[in-house]
């Protein structure tokens, strides 16, 4: 399970040399840090056309003829797409699925790491695989694929209806529409794009285009009664079943719940609209004017404003702060509450809040060397690698997980010798 209050909060370090692998293998790929620290892994090369996995200095006892998108699940288990004998399948600590697909990508896991999806091509059909049992029916084209939180269901936008590049008629009628666990809603759509299931799974929402000018949101195959000049992709409300959607309206863009305006204001943009954990609050990143980007909380924008753009905004556990990553000027910084941090980095990953929301860390990247800041406040080692931090339960402790000078060190320090 990937509770972090499970893992190892009492050693202070553990280390991995992990520059040493490549005197043992032909070449070493990028690496991945499990979600616990616990396990760096790449890609190696063993042999002509043989790849293998090794995980803290040991490989898989099998080797494929092909490996990629080697990534760790929520709970700590280690995956990757592999082909042996020419089909693709996915491969989970070394053990592949028993179903073989012309090609598979794009791997999905449930929060907790105990359901693993992918989307497949097979005999010029496409469609999902949840834990190896892949779906019963199969569609001619399929973009989008989701896996739920809890990991029960999956959904793409599916095309039903085959045409010809020139049969427009057949387009402009409708040939998309969204399949959940391969069941596809009855009713077609000219187009359909990002869908979202509500958190329990038994809802599905999705962005669609019902005329050549009109687009609206579908929920379980029912479209919203009202159409827009366009929209974004929908999220359900925390316990309950409502859908918001960005949406465009009156010449600018605005908020709408179940087909209802909730914003009456217009902005340039507005879209990632997210619910706080209870539901009580809705932030979404928005331009108030021309080439100025902020935040909007329950349709009350910050004064602050940035000049390239905002993104991965996070509400804080309690749900009454709001961080996001913000570039202004060619350079990247953290915004918190409506003010911004006084450092600026070439790069900023998605910020981390505590438990109580008191602190607040990202992954940075200056001149071309990476660590981390807390508060505003720069750790003070420089990196070649890094991952995002995490933030013990209490709050207390933080887990960094670095590779400095060919080494891979696992440390949990302090926050107050970070701060």
């Amino acid at each position: 399970m990937n509770e972090t209050g499970s893992w190892d909060w009492t050693t202070r370090e553990k280390t991995v040399p992990v520059k040493a692998w490549e005197d043992m293998f032909e070449w070493v790929e990028e690496p991945y840090v499990s979600p616990d620290g616990e396990q760096i892994a790449a890609i190696v090369k063993t042999g002509d056309e043989e790849f293998n996995v090794c995980a803290n200095g040991e490989t898989w006892e099998t080797s494929f003829e092909k490996i990629w998108h080697l990534r760790f699940s929520p709970d700590g288990r280690l995956t990757a797409l592999v082909s042996a004998e020419g089909e693709w399948t996915v491969a989970i600590d070394g053990s592949p699925w028993e179903n073989r697909f012309d090609y598979v990508w794009k791997t999905l896991f449930s929060e907790n790491g105990a359901h693993i999806a992918v989307a497949y091509q097979k005999d010029m059909k496409y469609g999902m695989a949840r834990d190896d049992q892949p779906w019963e029916s199969n569609f001619v084209n399929m973009t989008y694929p989701t896996l739920n939180a809890e990991g029960s269901n999956t959904s793409a936008c599916v095309q039903t209806v085959s045409f010809k590049e020139g049969e427009i008629f057949k387009f402009n009628q409708g040939a998309f529409t969204a399949a959940a666990n391969g069941k596809a809603w009855d009713k077609n759509f000219i187009n359909v794009w990002r869908s979202t299931f509500s958190s329990d799974g038994g809802s599905l929402a999705a962005e669609a285009r019902v005329t050549k000018y009109d687009y609206t949101i579908v929920v379980d195959g029912v479209p919203w009664n009202q159409t827009y000049g366009s929209v974004w992709e929908p999220v359900f409300k925390p316990f309950s079943g409502n859908v918001a959607a960005p949406v465009r309206a009156d010449g600018g863009w605005t908020l709408a719940q179940d087909g209802q305006i909730i914003w009456d204001s217009r902005y340039l943009q507005l879209w990632q609209q997210m619910f706080n954990p209870d539901g009580s609050k809705i932030a979404a990143i928005v331009s108030p004017s021309f080439g100025k980007w902020t935040i909007a909380v329950d349709n009350k924008p910050w004064r602050i404003r940035f000049n390239e753009m905002i993104t991965d905004a996070v509400f804080s556990p309690d749900g009454d702060r709001v961080a996001a990553v913000a570039k202004d000027k060619g350079k990247w910084t953290v915004t918190v509450d409506d003010s911004a941090w006084s450092n600026y980095f070439d790069m900023v990953w998605k910020p981390v809040f505590s438990a109580d929301g008191r602190h607040l860390v990202a992954k940075v990247e200056k001149n071309g060397r990476y660590t981390f800041a807390i508060n505003d406040r720069l750790w003070g080692t420089s990196c070649d690698m890094a991952w995002d931090p995490v933030f013990s339960p209490k709050g207390d402790l933080i887990l960094l997980r670095t590779v400095e000078g060919g080494t891979y060190h696992r440390r949990i320090m302090p926050v107050s010798d970070l701060l």
